[in-house]
């Protein structure tokens, strides 16, 4: 695995692993990763090979959402994707964002 985590982990299972980010952008911010690289480091890179983790890092996004209640009211996923895209760590991960109204536009 490439994140050392050192506080508990908010959720796992046999492929993803979901844990509160250390530098808060709102009151829920957990981040959900794949436990395997498999050279998934950005979505850019994606091949058709991961398909199904990439389902399942979707799926786990919502679990999270439900586990923090923010389901109800809304969330906010987020995939940095290279330089531009203010990516600072090279293995794919989602942001799973919300307990407040979110802004438009985001960037």
């Amino acid at each position: 695995m490439i994140y050392e985590v050192c506080w508990r982990h908010f959720y796992e299972d046999d492929k993803v692993l979901a844990f509160r980010d250390i530098n808060l952008q709102a009151p829920v911010h957990v981040l959900v990763i794949p436990k395997f690289r498999d050279g998934l480091t950005q979505l850019s890179k994606a091949e058709e090979r991961h398909r199904e983790i990439l389902g399942q890092l979707l799926y786990v996004a919502r679990i999270v959402a439900e586990k923090e209640g923010i389901l109800k009211n809304g969330y906010r996923v987020v995939v940095n994707d290279g330089v531009d895209g203010c990516q600072s760590v090279y293995h794919l991960h989602l942001h799973v964002l919300g307990g407040r109204q979110m802004k438009w536009p985001p960037g």
